[in-house]
């Protein structure tokens, strides 16, 4: 929903914070329902993109927002690109400890950053691409040590940062390019995302299969499914937003509070293993995330205080 510029500076805190605590407590639902419930993951992805476009229909219903006809055509690789992001995030938290998880997502800041400079001429200054350096190495030294490091792991987190990266450029320049707020775009995405994973669904993890939906449901499974559905909408939402109001490296560098918070939540609800040289590695991804987020909101301030000047009237008249 878009909103007038006088209520800028109080609406992005809020999205910020919910963004914050939806996307810490779906990694952990999730997580619960993996672990203790044999959930089948691409199923749980397909459930909650119905979920967020029930959502969406309800905030239409209400007039949070009017829906824009759209070429369906137009959104197909913003769709495809969506299914990839959530089913190869939620297939590396399947297989990789929370913390590394967490940590391998750090890479997808490098990643949009080289993508914005080769594909779309964005420039970078050198000392933001100087703190590339250190969340690099510390994600690599926390993968080296990890005592649960497994080759799977490590391709399905990989295949995640390549996806959420493009899928989070094209966010940003789809709904510039359709000329559309998030809740318009996400309102076809969504079903569209949903329609292609449940042709994946049959094939992969048929419901009436040992392996399927129906037998990892119980009562205490289908009350988590439920929540991380309108958890996942919450995320969903929040994340165009936020792309649409700023741009996907700002999302991922104000998005990275929940690092620690997320790699915490792990070692204690999970009981993961966390070694002194994960923790060094954390440490220098997590000092990489803040000195870039320094040196970004210096740049941005900069860049307003010219914009200011130069709007202000000429004394030479």
């Amino acid at each position: 929903m878009d909103c007038p510029a006088s209520k800028w500076e109080m609406v992005l805190p809020l999205c910020l914070l919910v963004n914050l605590a939806s996307s810490i407590c779906i990694v952990i639902v999730n997580k619960w329902l993996y672990t203790h419930h044999n959930f089948p993951n691409i199923t749980l992805t397909a459930l909650h993109f119905v979920m967020t476009w029930l959502g969406l229909v309800i905030c239409a219903a209400v007039g949070m927002f009017k829906p824009k006809p759209i070429r369906i055509l137009s959104i197909v690789p913003l769709a495809l690109s969506f299914c990839g992001f959530v089913v190869f995030t939620n297939l590396s938290l399947e297989n990789n400890t929370v913390g590394t998880y967490q940590l391998a997502k750090a890479m997808t800041t490098p990643c949009i950053v080289l993508i914005h400079t080769y594909f779309y001429r964005r420039k970078y200054s050198i000392p933001v691409q100087l703190t590339l350096i250190p969340i690099t190495l510390g994600v690599v030294c926390n993968s080296y040590y990890d005592v649960r490091f497994n080759i799977l792991g490590t391709v399905f987190a990989t295949a995640g940062v390549l996806v959420t990266s493009v899928y989070q450029v094209w966010v940003g320049t789809k709904q510039s390019e359709l000329d559309v707020n998030s809740m318009q775009l996400l309102y076809y995405q969504a079903p569209l995302s949903a329609a292609m994973l449940s042709v994946v669904v049959l094939v992969a993890e048929p419901p009436w299969s040992s392996h399927g939906l129906l037998g990892a449901l119980s009562p205490p499974a289908i009350g988590l499914m439920l929540l991380s559905g309108v958890v996942a909408f919450s995320v969903n939402l929040s994340i165009f937003w936020i792309i649409g109001r700023t741009s996907p490296v700002t999302y991922n560098m104000v998005g990275h509070t929940k690092f620690c918070i997320t790699v915490l939540s792990g070692y204690v609800i999970f009981s993961d293993p966390l070694s002194l040289n994960q923790l060094l590695g954390m440490s220098l991804t997590f000092v990489g995330v803040l000195i870039y987020t320094h040196l970004k909101l210096q740049e941005q301030n900069s860049q307003r205080a010219k914009l200011l000047q130069s709007e202000k009237p000429s004394s030479n008249v």
